[in-house]
């Protein structure tokens, strides 16, 4: 899996924010990619009234919604991160991108997200027959991805993230609805979860991922469930994405990935590297020790996947 990346994506300029183009410089050079608009692809997902609305805010660098802010390079960069995300889909690479899009909604932006890279490439491969699994390993549930795809069974979603904690959705008995019943796998991490409760938490739902049986698929990678990220309080390791990667190559095949979250810009290179070292099958370069969660992470943490075990065997269909 190789990096899609372009100086593009410095453009969104945001100031002061936690999404900031410090996300991206902290990788220092990078190989560029050519890449492509992808405005051609948005009304796979998003409404025309909405995109003309981020076209408009775009113009007069303002607010979508309290958390999320736009510059007149924005415009632009939000449409090549759609492109990237596009041409990952089709290269099985890693699209390096920003702004973020798992958090937005049709008809909405949220959570620093503009548009919704991933789901637009879900979308464009859902109508050429193929279904897809999305893994999402941000720290915060992708609540934007999982309502456009809950009630349909061409696409199973599947998120890992801290609960309570934006946008404060994902509990264990959100499910899907109608066909899409059992095709959205929620796990709802208490704060402080280590290494050792996350790949628990793998391993107990991996066997209803691979029943699937997906063509592709679809990462949402986000690197803020890292120890000493700045926006939640989850706990993993470098080796905890060496190890992800590792698991994923190991489980799948025909994946590609879009870039999240991850705030702490001194570790994110390790992490993102890290994972893509596991993904590739090649040796980690950077580890420290496993993190282990507490005695009270664990007690909350058993009764929350004891009920999601309960619900999966209650609906899942598959």
């Amino acid at each position: 899996m190789e990096i899609i990346y372009n100086k593009v994506f410095l453009e969104h300029d945001t100031g002061m924010h936690p999404e900031n183009k410090k996300r991206l410089k902290c990788f220092g050079k990078l190989k560029e990619t050519k890449i492509e608009s992808g405005e051609k692809y948005l009304s796979l997902i998003h409404d025309k009234n909405y995109v003309q609305q981020v076209k408009e805010a775009c113009n007069k660098e303002e607010y979508l919604d309290p958390d999320t802010y736009v510059s007149k390079g924005s415009w632009n960069t939000a449409l090549m991160a759609v492109g990237a995300t596009i041409a990952a889909s089709e290269k099985n690479g890693f699209a390096l991108v920003r702004p973020p899009g798992h958090h937005a909604h049709p008809g909405r932006s949220s959570g620093f997200c503009i548009f919704n890279n991933l789901a637009i490439s879900v979308q464009r491969l859902v109508n050429k027959g193929k279904k897809v699994l999305i893994f999402d390993f941000d720290g915060h549930l992708g609540d934007g991805t999982m309502d456009i795809f809950y009630d349909t069974n061409k696409v199973m979603y599947f998120s890992l993230h801290q609960y309570p904690a934006f946008p404060n959705k994902g509990w264990m008995d959100e499910l899907g609805e109608g066909k899409g019943k059992g095709y959205t796998i929620n796990v709802p991490l208490p704060a402080g979860t280590g290494d050792d409760l996350y790949f628990d938490a793998i391993d107990r739902v991996t066997p209803y991922l691979k029943r699937f049986n997906a063509d592709v698929v679809a990462l949402s990678a986000g690197f803020d469930a890292y120890l000493g990220d700045l926006l939640l309080d989850l706990k993993l390791s470098f080796n905890a994405y060496y190890n992800l990667g590792k698991l994923l190559r190991e489980n799948f095949k025909n994946m590609y990935a879009t870039f999240e979250g991850g705030y702490n810009t001194e570790a994110l290179p390790f992490c993102v590297f890290s994972f893509l070292e596991g993904i590739n099958g090649e040796k980690q370069r950077f580890s420290e020790k496993s993190t282990k969660s507490s005695l009270d992470t664990r007690k909350e943490y058993d009764k929350r996947i004891k009920e999601l075990e309960k619900n999966l065997k209650k609906c899942c269909k598959i």
